[in-house]
């Protein structure tokens, strides 16, 4: 083939740049894709092609940014978790303990498939820089509730395993999610489940706080 009339050959594209770049699709647009994917669909479908589609991106962009898939998921969890995931500031224990709480229920919404992505895709990845990463990210909660009990000065909460208390509201909030063909079932078929949603995490607050509460 021949030089363009213009005279001037195409310029080569760099080694590894991906042509969707030109679209201007960047590691936002991705991350967002593959948010809304989770609300839809189970993990393992999330793949690489789907987020690309959903973002009308070419597949190598996620090599491009990330690296590889699941570090795209590991950042799309990240984003949405940070804000619950981020050491406690100082405060009356029993309403950091809420603030815990509510924040996990705030993370299980965010994506329908979230806790599945969690554990099927992220804490149980091959991956070594993504394992290393899911622990630190998941010992954060977990030193959170010891702040919590170490800050009780006043002595208003019995005493309670950190870790067991992560497990337990990670599983609590889930279920609304996993669980909701059994919720369905047991619900008039005109149920507001988003209402329903709400007062189950004011319950599930409750109980806890008031569990824990020392009379």
């Amino acid at each position: 083939m021949g030089v363009p009339k213009s005279g001037r050959k195409t310029a080569s594209r760099g080694k590894g740049r991906p042509t969707a770049s030109e679209s201007g699709v960047g590691r936002d647009a991705l991350i967002e894709a593959a948010r809304e994917l989770l609300q839809e669909l189970p993990p393992s479908q999330v793949t690489s092609t789907a987020i690309a589609r959903r973002a009308n991106a070419d597949p190598a962009l996620v090599r491009y940014y990330f690296g590889n898939r699941e570090n795209l998921l590991f950042e799309v969890a990240k984003t949405i978790g940070d804000e619950g995931n981020r050491p406690l500031p100082p405060g009356d224990p029993l309403q950091l303990l809420e603030h815990m709480i509510r924040g996990t229920f705030r993370f299980t919404r965010s994506a329908k498939h979230m806790q599945r992505l969690m554990i099927e895709e992220l804490d149980s990845s091959t991956v070594p820089e993504v394992r290393d990463k899911m622990r630190e990210w998941n010992r954060q909660p977990v030193a959170n509730y010891r702040r919590i009990l170490d800050s009780d000065a006043e002595g208003q909460l019995r005493d309670f395993d950190p870790l067991f208390m992560y497990l337990a509201v990670v599983g609590i909030s889930d279920f609304f999610v996993s669980g909701a063909p059994l919720i369905e079932l047991l619900v008039p078929p005109d149920a507001d489940i988003e209402e329903l949603g709400k007062r189950y995490e004011d319950f599930v607050v409750r109980l806890i706080t008031d569990g824990l509460r020392k009379r």
